[in-house]
């Protein structure tokens, strides 16, 4: 299975860019969907999945300007614009109408990756790509998990799991929202996946460092 954990919707009419888009992305370790014009976009942006949403400006039937201000109001997902109008005015008419961050064309995939990173570890509350969780360290940046024995080996859907739970930790996070976030909507999943995964890191990690409230889901304390 591909290395993903946050899931990330990209808005681009153009065929080949949001193609080329979803799978860079999907490299980096993201869980990604795609719309292809501005109405589409905004029909699942406003569905809440998402941690971070790619949005061009220049599409058909609404252009992200339009999609952002209908957006904002009730959805605060962070927003990166991208744009071949690369002028003063026009990146502070995206900062003002809501966007996080803005990208022109042509730009560098591993600077996009970078910028989502940095949008939703801010999102979460976290301003260092290294997290302490128990005894644990998180390195989202390199994406590894160690302690004080070194480095932890785990495969690309048990990282994906850790750190989504590590960046909600305290919170109880629900089965549906689990699959939600770390499958995307290619994917064909048996039900049972996510509770052998929690089953492989608990033997990894210590049966209690990932808990179970019954009936709600799971949670890091």
């Amino acid at each position: 299975m591909n290395n993903r954990t946050m899931r990330i919707l990209v808005v681009e009419d153009d065929n080949g860019l949001r193609r080329s888009l979803s799978a860079t992305l999907k490299d980096a370790g993201f869980a990604v969907d795609a719309a292809a014009d501005g109405e589409e976009g905004l029909y699942k942006a406003s569905e809440d999945l998402y941690d971070a949403i790619v949005l061009d400006v220049m599409m058909p039937r609404m252009d992200g300007w339009q999609v952002l201000e209908a957006l904002r109001p009730e959805h605060s997902t962070p927003v990166l614009m991208l744009t071949a109008m690369d002028t003063v005015p026009d990146r502070i008419k995206g900062l003002n109408a809501g966007a996080d961050d803005y990208l022109t064309k042509p730009f560098d995939s591993d600077e996009l990756v970078a910028r989502l990173r940095a949008l939703i570890r801010r999102s979460s509350g976290a301003s260092s790509s290294i997290l302490q969780v128990q005894s644990f360290q998180l390195d989202t940046a390199k994406r590894t998990l160690s302690n004080t024995k070194g480095e932890i080996e785990l495969t690309a859907r048990e990282y994906s799991l850790f750190e989504y739970m590590a960046l909600h930790r305290g919170e109880v996070v629900s089965r549906s929202l689990l699959y939600e976030r770390l499958f995307d909507e290619t994917d064909n999943s048996l039900s049972n996946l996510l509770d052998v995964h929690v089953s492989n890191l608990r033997k990894k990690l210590g049966s209690d460092v990932i808990k179970t409230r019954r009936g709600h889901g799971y949670y890091i304390e």
